[in-house]
């Protein structure tokens, strides 16, 4: 039994719950998000909650009954607050330039600069040039995005340079150990 599943989601003000047959729409302030869920679930609302229970037998209906209400929290809590990203770049050179709120440009070591437009819906924001911030409303597109823009360069094991979260620890290996006077002639 899945104990994420079982409790309910509650709806706060300002936010509209839609649920038919197989499908539910999540309206708030942010945007409007919708979600095809599994025939294994049922969703029932109850004054400002959301209930979530299963009605499949198979293998995959405990996970499929966790997963939808986890989604379907998410997309509660991206419709009212957010979700962002922070990521950093690394290097000497390497740095980053907004050219609009969808829009930046990388200079990460290449011959030439890459430029990054976001999905509709993902705002990007240059703090200053080695930090960006990905906000949105989607948590899925937002991750996705980071994960595109990490991609470009990312952190090698050696120097540590490229594009990483702002959380993320890289783990460093060592040089060549042949370079550290490993007695040759005497």
């Amino acid at each position: 039994m899945s104990r994420i599943g079982k409790a309910p989601i509650l709806i706060p003000q300002g936010v509209t719950v839609e649920i038919t047959d197989s499908e539910v729409v999540i309206k708030g302030l942010r945007g409007n998000l919708s979600f095809k869920y599994p025939g294994d679930v049922v969703l029932k609302r109850e004054g400002d909650k959301v209930i979530v229970e299963m009605v499949g037998k198979s293998k995959e209906s405990p996970a499929l009954w966790g997963t939808t209400r986890a989604l379907i929290a998410n997309m509660i809590k991206g419709v009212t607050e957010g979700y962002e990203k922070k990521l950093e770049l690394v290097g000497v050179g390497y740095r980053v330039k907004s050219v609009s709120p969808r829009e930046i440009s990388l200079t990460v070591g290449y011959s030439h600069p890459v430029d990054f437009t976001s999905p509709e819906g993902v705002e990007l924001k240059v703090e200053d040039n080695t930090h960006i911030t990905v906000s949105g409303f989607d948590k899925h597109l937002v991750g996705l995005t980071a994960a595109k823009i990490r991609k470009i360069r990312k952190p090698e094991p050696y120097k540590g340079k490229g594009i990483k979260y702002a959380d993320e620890v890289v783990r460093r290996k060592p040089g060549k150990a042949g370079k550290v006077g490993s007695g040759g002639a005497a």
